[in-house]
C-alpha cells in the first residue's frame, strides 16, 4: 500500500517482531565467527559484488533473517548436512510462517519463495568481498553519546555490519507500509554506513565536534568505499541511487529506511535495559526454562529446595 508519514502498521504492535529480529546480532554458533547478522551482511555483499541481482539477494538475505529469528544457524545447508533432506525446506517454511503472520501478504509470499535457495552463496571463483565489508564488521558502534556528556558504554557493543544488516531487514519489512521499493530500501540499509569503514564512530558528540568538516570527512570516507566497487559499476550506481534520498524523508523509500534506522538504533539500547528487568518468573513460568519431560518433577523439587523457583 502507499501511505502517509505514519501508516497504521507503524505502532507498538510491530515492536516485538523487530525486537526478536534484532537479536540476530547476538546469536552465534560454532559454524563461523561472528553473529548471524554480521555473516548475513557479508553474504549479502558477496552476492552483490558477484553480480547477482539485488532483488534476488534481498529476498535471500531477508528470508534467511526471518527464519533465523527462531532457528538460529539451522539454515538450509546445515539442515541438509544433518540429514533433513527434503524436510529442510519444510522446516524453514514452518519457522518463517511462525514469525511472519502480520507481514504484508505480497511481500511475505515474495520472501517465502526464496527459502528453497537458502542464504546467499557465491561460486568458488568469485572475487572476495570489498575491504569495507570486513572493516564494518570490525568497527564498533559509538554507543550513547551527547555533546558535552561522557559516552555511555553498553557491552557487548554491536558493530556497523550488524546494524546495517538489521536496518536492511527492517526496512524491507516496512517497505509496503509506504509503498516503497524493497530492493532500494534494502540497498540503502546495507550501504548507509559505508563511510564508517574508514571513519571510526564517535557518535553524535564527535559529529558536533567535527563541525564544518563533518560532511567533508564523511564524503571522503564514503568515496573510498565506492572505489572498491569500481569493478561493479551497475551496483555502485544502484547503491548511490538508493542512498540519495535518505538525507530526508520525502520519498517512500526514505521513510521505510528511517523507520528501520531509528528503530534499530533505539531497540539496540532498549535490549540492554530489558535484560536488566528480566525476572525468574518470566524465565521459569512464561518461558519454561525447566520444561516438561520425564524428570520435570524432580527438577522442580530441586529448584524449590534451593530457593531458585521463586515459590515458597
Amino acid at each position: 500500500m502507499s501511505g502517509g508519514r505514519s501508516p497504521a502498521m507503524l505502532s507498538p504492535a510491530a515492536l516485538p517482531f523487530f525486537r526478536e529480529l534484532g537479536d540476530l546480532k547476538r546469536i552465534h554458533s560454532a559454524c563461523a565467527a561472528g553473529s548471524i547478522a554480521e555473516r548475513l551482511f557479508r553474504d549479502g555483499w558477496a552476492a552483490l559484488v558477484d553480480g547477482q541481482a539485488p532483488a534476488d539477494v534481498m529476498k535471500q538475505v531477508v528470508a534467511a533473517a526471518l527464519v533465523a529469528a527462531r532457528l538460529g544457524d539451522l539454515d538450509l545447508a546445515t539442515l541438509r548436512a544433518l540429514g533433513a533432506g527434503d524436510q529442510a525446506v519444510v522446516i524453514l517454511n514452518r519457522s518463517f510462517d511462525e514469525v511472519t503472520g502480520d507481514m504484508d501478504p505480497g511481500l511475505r509470499a515474495r520472501l517465502r519463495g526464496a527459502l528453497s535457495s537458502g542464504r546467499p552463496a557465491v561460486g568458488p571463483d568469485a572475487a572476495d568481498v570489498p575491504a569495507f565489508v570486513d572493516k564494518l564488521a570490525r568497527q564498533p558502534r559509538a554507543g550513547v553519546t551527547c555533546p558535552g556528556q561522557p559516552r555511555i558504554m553498553l557491552q557487548p557493543a554491536e558493530n556497523h555490519a550488524e546494524h546495517c544488516l538489521m536496518v536492511a531487514v527492517y526496512g524491507v519489512v516496512a517497505s509496503p507500509w509506504y509503498g516503497a521499493d524493497p530492493v532500494a530500501v534494502f540497498l540503502a540499509g546495507m550501504a548507509h554506513h559505508l563511510h564508517n569503514a574508514d571513519m571510526p564512530d564517535s557518535g553524535y558528540s564527535g559529529e558536533m565536534l567535527l563541525g564544518d568538516m563533518l560532511d567533508t570527512v564523511i564524503v571522503q570516507a564514503r568515496e573510498a568505499a565506492y572505489r572498491e566497487l569500481a569493478d561493479v559499476p551497475e551496483l555502485a550506481a544502484a547503491v548511490r541511487a538508493a542512498l540519495a534520498p535518505i538525507g530526508g524523508d520525502e520519498t517512500p523509500e526514505a521513510r521505510a529506511f528511517h523507520v528501520a534506522d531509528v528503530l534499530d538504533r533505539v531497540l539496540e539500547i532498549e535490549q540492554h535495559t530489558r535484560a536488566g528487568r528480566l525476572t525468574m518468573g518470566v524465565v521459569l513460568d512464561d518461558y519454561g526454562l525447566v520444561h516438561d519431560g520425564p524428570v520435570k518433577a524432580f527438577h522442580d523439587e530441586i529448584l524449590a529446595t534451593t530457593g531458585l523457583s521463586g515459590r515458597a
